[in-house]
Order: C-alpha cells, then sequence, then structure tokens
C-alpha cells in the first residue's frame, strides 16, 4: 500500500516544480488545454463537421475535441449533445409522429431517441442548432450526425485529442448496449481517446480496469450539487468534499463553474474555493465546464467572456487543468494571449481607448463613478457630453433630455415635459428647464441599451454615483486626455440664450487646460459650426463625428472636413457593413479618410454579445481586434474600457508568427456559409459622405440675455 502513495508524492512535487518554472498554477505545470463542446458549438450546430473543422481552423495548437457520445439501434458510436435526437436535429420531419417515452435517470421523458434508430436509418437526420438564442442561419446545410470514429481522424495528434463524454451508460444499457464494448472495438480499431469523462463512478472504474483503454484519463464529471450520483446515491455536492475517494477511480475531475467560482442569486461573485488547490493536492486535475459566451454570467466581468475565463486560469492563486467551451477560441485567446498581462504591461498597438459616457457599461453614464472607473481601467481618453442648465451651469450627461439617464419622470419636475422637434421627435423633460441645483438632486440611472434582450448593467449600481459639472470633470480627469462632446448648441445659443462653446472655453480656461503642456483636449460634434468656433478661439484637437452609416466619402467633403476638423468619429457600421448580424464587406471609409491624413475614431463597441456581428464569435475582443488590425482605426470609443484597454496590451500582437485567432475576421466569410435556403436578402447599399452633408451655416448668436457660465454656484 506504501508504493502507490509514495509513487503519488514523488508525482505531486515533480508538478509542483514544473509548475514553478513555468509560471502555470495547473498540476502539471503546463498551459491550460481547451476542450472545444462539440466543435464551435457557440455558432454551428453541437458536433458537427462545420463545427469541428472551425475549433480546429481557429485555435491552435492546444484543442481537444469534445464528443457527447450516444449509441445508436446497431451499436454505432455518435457524437451528439443530447440524449434526444430532436434537441437538435431535424428528425421530427424526417420521421414524424415517431416520439418515444423512456425513464432516463428515474425521469420520465419523451421524444426522439438514437436506440430506435439504426445510424444508416439516421442517414436522412440533419444537424440543427439546438439553443434557439443562437443563429438558426446554418441549419440547412444538411450537417450529417457523425461517427465517432469520423471525429477522430479529424484529430491531428500530438497537437489536438479527443474527449468522449459518456452521460447515459446505464440507460444504454437497459437496451441492450454497452458503452464498454463500443468502447474496447474503438481501442482495437486504433481509435485514440485522450479522455473519458462520465458522472457514474462506477462507470469510470469499470472504463479504468479495462485493459485496452488504460492510456485515456478517466475524467469525474460533476453534474449540479444537488442532484444525485447513482453509485454512490450520494448528491455531487457531498461528493467534491471526498476527492480522496474520487482518486480511486479517476484522473480528474470537470466541475460546472459554480464549483469554483460560485455567485449569490444576483449573479455577483463570492470569493473562489478552494476546489482547485484540494484537487490538485491529491493529485487530480480540475477542468471547468459551462464557460459560454452568449448567456449571461456574473456581473462582476462585465459581459467580457475573456475575463471570465482569466478568472480560472490567472487569479494569482490557481490555474485549472482545462476549460470546456462552446466558444473555444475565447479560452485559447485568454491562456495565450492574456495570462500573465497586467494593467501596467506595456501596450502593443497605439490605438486610443476613449471612454464613452465613461465606464458606463458598468456604472451609470456621466457620473464620478463611471468617470473613476474609466480612468482607473485605462482609457487614454475620458469624455464629457455637455449639456447646460437653466442657470448657465455646463455639466457632464449623455443626453440633453434627462429622461433618458436620471430617475427625472418619478420627481416633481415630471411636469417639465415638453415636446421639441428642433430637439426629437418624442417628448422629454430637458436640461435647460432646471437648474443645476435641481439637476444635482437627481437619481442616475444606469443605460440599458440591450433591455429588450433582458441584459441589463450592473444592477447592484444602477442608480448608483452622482453628476458633475464639467469643472469637476476637469479636475477628476487630471493627468489623462478629455473629450468634450458638444450637441444642440445651435438650438440652445437661439432660442434659449445660452452659450455651450463659451461655458466650455471658460472652464477648459480655468482649468489650466489652454496652457503648455496641458493634457490634450479633443472637442467633438456633429456640426461643423461648432468645431469652427474651436479652430478661431482654440488649439484643441475637433473631431467631426458622421451622424449617418456611410460607405465612403467624396474629396470634397473630405476636403471640406479638413477646413474645420482634425480627425473624424464614425460608427461602426461605416467600415464593416452588416445584413442580419453578419458582416457583409468592408468599406472604403478609414482607408479615405486616411488618405487625407484624417486619424479615424469608431464608436460604439460594447461588451454585450448581442451588440456584436455573427462573425465575432460572441466576444469583444475579436470585434476590437478587426477594427485596429484589420481596418486600423485610430480610436476606439468604448462604454466598457477596461475590455478595450486591456485588449491593446496582449502579447499575441508582438509575436512574429501569430496564432489564427489574432488575424482579423474577414467579412463575408462567415456568410458565405449560409444554406441557400436561409439566404438572406441584401442590404441597400450605404450612402458616400458629399460636401453637402457636411457644410452649415455658422452657429448663431445667442440671443437675449444669458448667465454666468462657469462652475456651479
Amino acid at each position: 500500500m506504501a508504493l502507490p502513495h509514495l509513487l503519488l508524492l514523488l508525482s505531486l512535487h515533480c508538478s509542483l516544480f514544473v509548475a514553478l518554472v513555468s509560471g502555470w498554477k495547473t498540476l502539471q505545470g503546463s498551459p491550460p488545454v481547451v476542450i472545444a463542446r462539440g466543435g464551435f458549438s457557440g455558432l454551428f450546430p453541437d458536433s458537427s463537421l462545420l463545427s469541428y473543422n472551425l475549433a480546429l481552423k481557429t485555435i491552435s495548437p492546444n484543442v481537444t475535441l469534445w464528443c457527447d457520445l450516444q449509441l445508436t439501434k446497431d451499436g454505432v458510436g455518435i457524437c451528439f449533445p443530447d440524449i434526444k435526437l430532436d434537441n437538435a436535429t431535424d428528425i421530427i420531419a424526417v420521421y414524424p409522429n415517431q416520439a418515444k417515452d423512456y425513464s432516463v435517470n428515474k425521469v420520465p421523458i419523451r421524444g426522439w431517441f438514437s436506440v430506435d434508430y439504426s445510424f444508416n436509418e439516421l442517414a436522412n437526420v440533419s444537424l440543427v442548432q439546438g439553443v434557439f438564442s443562437r443563429t438558426p442561419s446554418f441549419d440547412g446545410r444538411k450537417s450529417h450526425i457523425l461517427r465517432v470514429e469520423n471525429v477522430a481522424k479529424l484529430v491531428k495528434s500530438p497537437s489536438t485529442g479527443l474527449w468522449l463524454n459518456v452521460q447515459h451508460d446505464r440507460f444504454y444499457k437497459h437496451h441492450n448496449l454497452s458503452v464498454e464494448k463500443y468502447l474496447h472495438s474503438l481501442s482495437t480499431k486504433q481509435v485514440s481517446i485522450s479522455y473519458i469523462s462520465s458522472p457514474n463512478a462506477d462507470f469510470l472504474r469499470r472504463v479504468r480496469s479495462n485493459s485496452g483503454l488504460r492510456k485515456s484519463v478517466t475524467i469525474f464529471r460533476f453534474l449540479e450539487q444537488h442532484e444525485i450520483e447513482p453509485t454512490t446515491n450520494k448528491t455531487y455536492g457531498a461528493l467534491v468534499k471526498n476527492l480522496e475517494f474520487i482518486r480511486t477511480f479517476a484522473s480528474g475531475i470537470l466541475v460546472p463553474k459554480g464549483y469554483i467560482w460560485p455567485v449569490d442569486s444576483e449573479l455577483y461573485l463570492h470569493k473562489h474555493t478552494s476546489l482547485v488547490s484540494d484537487a490538485h493536492k491529491q493529485g487530480l486535475k480540475v477542468f471547468v465546464s459551462d464557460i459560454v459566451n452568449d448567456v449571461p454570467f456574473s456581473y462582476n466581468f462585465s459581459y467580457d467572456p475573456l475575463a471570465e475565463c482569466l478568472s480560472f486560469i490567472d487569479n494569482g492563486d490557481f490555474s485549472v487543468d482545462g476549460i470546456l467551451s462552446d466558444f473555444p477560441v475565447t479560452p485559447s485567446v485568454a491562456i495565450n494571449c492574456f495570462s500573465g498581462v497586467r494593467r501596467n504591461s506595456k501596450k502593443q498597438v497605439d490605438t486610443l481607448i476613449i471612454s464613452k459616457y465613461g465606464a458606463s457599461g458598468d456604472y451609470p453614464a456621466c457620473t464620478d463613478l463611471a468617470y473613476k472607473k474609466a480612468k482607473s481601467d485605462g482609457a487614454d481618453v475620458i469624455d464629457c457630453p455637455v449639456q447646460i442648465s437653466k442657470d448657465g451651469v455646463p455639466f457632464c450627461l449623455s443626453s440633453i433630455d434627462l429622461s433618458t439617464t436620471t430617475t427625472v419622470a418619478q420627481t416633481k419636475f415630471r411636469t417639465r415635459k415638453t415636446i421639441i422637434p428642433e430637439i426629437q421627435k418624442g417628448s422629454g423633460i430637458y436640461t435647460f428647464s432646471l437648474t443645476w441645483n435641481e439637476i444635482k438632486t437627481l437619481t442616475p440611472s444606469i443605460l440599458k441599451p440591450y433591455e429588450k434582450y433582458l441584459l441589463f448593467r450592473n444592477p447592484k449600481f444602477k442608480n448608483q454615483g452622482k453628476f458633475i459639472t464639467l469643472s469637476e470633470f476637469l479636475s477628476l480627469a487630471k493627468g489623462s486626455r478629455v473629450l468634450i462632446n458638444i450637441e444642440n448648441a445651435a438650438y440652445l445659443a437661439s432660442k434659449r440664450g445660452l452659450s455651450v462653446t463659451k461655458a466650455v472655453l471658460n472652464a477648459l480656461q480655468k482649468a489650466g487646460y489652454d496652457k503648455p503642456r496641458s493634457p490634450k483636449v479633443m472637442i467633438q460634434s456633429t456640426h461643423s459650426s461648432v468645431l469652427k468656433v474651436f479652430k478661431d478661439k482654440s488649439k484643441y484637437e475637433r473631431v467631426y463625428e458622421v451622424d449617418e452609416n456611410i460607405r465612403d466619402a467624396d474629396d470634397k467633403a473630405i476636403e471640406d472636413i479638413k477646413t474645420f476638423a482634425d480627425s473624424v468619429v464614425v460608427k461602426k457600421a461605416s467600415v464593416f457593413t452588416q445584413n442580419a448580424a453578419f458582416l457583409v464587406n468592408s468599406t472604403t471609409t478609414v482607408a479615405r479618410f486616411h488618405s487625407f491624413k484624417l486619424p479615424v475614431y469608431v464608436e460604439t463597441f460594447s461588451n454585450e454579445f448581442v451588440s456584436q456581428a455573427w462573425d465575432y464569435y460572441s466576444d469583444a475582443f475579436f470585434e476590437i481586434n478587426s477594427f485596429v488590425i484589420g481596418a486600423k482605426v485610430n480610436g476606439i470609443i468604448t462604454d466598457f474600457p477596461k475590455t478595450a484597454a486591456r485588449y491593446t496590451r496582449n502579447k499575441c500582437l508582438k509575436h512574429g508568427k501569430k496564432p489564427p485567432y489574432v488575424n482579423p475576421i474577414e467579412p463575408g466569410k462567415l456568410l458565405r456559409q449560409i444554406s441557400k435556403s436561409s439566404l438572406l436578402s441584401p442590404s441597400p447599399p450605404l450612402p458616400v459622405l458629399h460636401d453637402s452633408n457636411v457644410t452649415e451655416p455658422h452657429l448663431p448668436s445667442v440671443s437675449g440675455n444669458f448667465p454666468i457660465f462657469g462652475g456651479a454656484r
């Protein structure tokens, strides 16, 4: 009995030494492996050839292909994500009215099951996307169900491996089918299986005793903590406390992410558990599951799936040994490009990171909290959209309509609602209708741009923070570049007697931003008349915002812009056009402005996956990368500056031979994969920016008497 314990002790000491040398806190000191669940199932139908091929093409070299093993009536092993075929195929249309009722783990289930069909009978059945929130556009490609042997042939040793997950051994045994015999037959066909996982302890014990399967690493898969493991009749939550027992039949464990990073009922993280460290002490590898980009996860990660992956591999305390994901390219990027990268790491690109209302993805827009976070997150430029109160105080707010970012509609000021067609179509409660002292009493409200998808931002802090004057903003932003956005100046001057341009100039001068060596100031507007005022009265960088989507700009328009602006802001769709959330092509917009030596900044980059084209794999990294490396934009305007700032420091940008996932996404490539039956109607072409879109009359003079401008009084 002493020899196995001695060997285990020596193995653990060796693993600890390797980990110390490599820097990785995995069991053996090697980088974590990436397991592609059903291939790239976050995009293509799970376990389809398209899905497996995309995983292999985008991830290199450390990827393992995951196959959920099911058995057909004639004992053929297939890769399919669920025991019910109707969950991710069109079998209902192929074999209508053939649903059966079976007991699975003592739970009655109705559906179409593989045990009722031979493999040949499934030849006409096609795989489809089984997750309703994902695009069904690839369902018509007639993706056939694959044998395990077909998937095994895709594996190119030693860089990739095959992982078989056996979820329902008992169910198949009840139907006179043996998973063990099938696995043994694979070994006789020289099919190499890197890992075999199961939530059934007895099954793994039998696999370990099979001489033909001893090269496969056995992994005990934990289900949710309240569920019962059939061999021991104990909950998985109880078994996780007895890792020494797990070690008797498995070499590692696969756990849902909540076992390592628990969350509360509001989706905020608790402190991580000691599970990874405890398992490593027992010589058990730890793999984590449920890492998915396109579902809400802990608000602590700000909708950034890379941040979540890094919490499992680069937190300073431990690293899991592998990550199972529907979007395997995201953990690959986390492992190879961002592990060890810190906030003070050197930037690898010169792209400016410009905040959008501060860090408004995490806190109410334009509050002190949003600005402080944007600064600490590493934004190069902090922005302030300037509004004017009734008594002439300039302050930062994302909209001239207080209804959009405050709870003013629930206050006594709701009676001040009015309709002003020159500003917007609907009614609003406008900043110039309240004094600054009245505005200060309002409660901020966090922006909810994707509320219809039930995606909300940082709910615990949705009404936190305070609004600040322009002078307070300039003091808070000290040491950083600032961007001042000015809109509605003509209306305020002619109809309200308020000069926002004068207010901004006075505040900047008072704060010392007009002095030599002061931080850079950018003045942004969609109106040339505003920028012309600053051209005559300051040396600040003037930024012209193109307020419509365009595909190009003619020479005369750009020459006109150069007379009053030093750079331009365009929307994302003006760089890469889209149709139904698929990238269609690249425009010439950025190249045209660059040919006239005008830097181009692009807006708005958000972390929520619904804000991104399908082509970007539901990960902000790939969207930002395509604009920075592919389109060569000069700046990123984002409401999540932490994500964008981290991107600029990623290690993969400096590699001579870059991995495939650092190449920019090719517009239209994914669109070409759509089946003919799902082809989209082409969108009308975007317009070209002409001189008539740019020119406008000078800013009108301020009418009547107007208040004294400056700080709050």
